[in-house]
């Protein structure tokens, strides 16, 4: 390949394990044992290879400070292309066992993970603390199976059990206290813009629940496999996803009376979201043959992979300076992608 062949990298960001397609004209696949992509000088595993299209297994980057990497291709006789840039995410913490997204606190910073174990398993510290300085530190074993996360408008942590169907307030002195009880498989919580909690039961319930703690069915829905995941759009709609054994799932989208209807539909193991405040939804799921991040246009039309990862994306949060983190079930990565998560108001 000659240096005047140009190669884009697609999605232009990427976790370790993901897939990616490096767009190319004219490369040299008469001799296929000598083509090969490099990430930052690693060699990469090949999916498939044609003289248009490269695609590459995303190795694990060196941990060498930088948000982007040079990825090249070579073939026969040692020619090279010209580098493109790949972002790669940074992993911040691993050995971990993630259910559902993980939460910014809006206070410090500070990003909130889980160790959550199979369902009974008591792990000890199974909520933990990632700081600004990236350190990981432990905050309370205090709940069994600790699946969603969510902080409400004063500030408060909210963290629901799906071992006892019991939502906990999380104290300064990191003390988990009983908040609300009887909510089934307690998977995903979010918070609307007057403050009300809500909690997806994984068996087929969107709970409501007041400042009391007293809780109300708001909307019936098909069961989950795995989890319900929820997030309130700039709309003020509730979006709710939760895998099933269809291949051809949907995010759906329940209004203020609890109406549910189909926002979009179309993809793979949907799992965590999140909301830009332009109203772009990111979901981890497949989508088109390809697995990663989805960005899902405002109005549901369109929707693309931007972040390629491995299948098991569990879940999406953005920081207010616009880092997006993306959780697997063992780690959660960083990516500076300038996006800005929703405010409570």
């Amino acid at each position: 390949m000659s240096n005047e062949s140009v190669v884009r990298v697609e999605p232009a960001a990427a976790i370790e394990g993901g897939e990616v397609s490096i767009e190319c004209e004219g490369y040299d696949t008469s001799s296929l044992w000598e083509c090969r992509a490099t990430f930052d000088g690693q060699s990469a595993h090949l999916v498939g290879v044609a003289p248009w299209r490269v695609m590459a297994i995303v190795p694990e980057p060196y941990d060498d400070g930088e948000d982007t990497i040079d990825v090249v291709l070579e073939s026969r006789d040692g020619a090279r292309s010209k580098p493109a840039r790949l972002m790669v995410g940074r992993k911040l913490a691993e050995d971990l066992h993630m259910v559902a997204s993980p939460a910014f606190d809006p206070d410090d910073g500070s990003l909130y993970v889980t160790r959550s174990g199979t369902r009974g398993q008591r792990i000890p510290y199974s909520l933990l603390r990632v700081d600004a300085s990236g350190e990981l530190l432990t905050v309370s074993n205090d709940v069994t199976n600790p699946t969603g996360i969510a902080f409400d408008k004063l500030g408060q942590m909210f963290v629901t059990s799906r071992m006892d169907g019991t939502v906990y307030r999380v104290t300064p002195f990191q003390e988990a206290v009983a908040f609300a009880r009887n909510l089934g498989i307690a998977t995903g919580i979010a918070f609307d813009r007057v403050g009300r909690m809500y909690v997806g039961d994984r068996a087929g319930t969107i709970h409501r629940v007041n400042a009391q703690g007293e809780s109300e069915v708001f909307a019936l829905l098909e069961p989950s496999v795995a989890a319900y995941h929820l997030a309130f759009g700039p709309d003020d709609n509730l979006y709710v996803t939760g895998p099933t054994v269809s291949s051809h799932e949907t995010v759906q989208r329940i209004d203020a009376d609890g109406r549910v209807s189909v926002f979009f539909k179309g993809l793979g193991r949907p799992n965590g979201l999140a909301f830009d405040r332009e109203g772009n939804l990111y979901v981890g799921a497949s989508y088109a043959g390809r697995r990663g991040v989805v960005r899902i246009a405002a109005d549901g039309s369109e929707a693309r992979i931007v972040v390629a990862a491995e299948m098991n994306v569990v879940g999406v949060a953005f920081s207010a300076s616009g880092e997006m983190i993306v959780a697997t079930y063992e780690a959660v990565y960083s990516l500076p992608m300038g996006i800005k998560g929703t405010l409570l108001k």
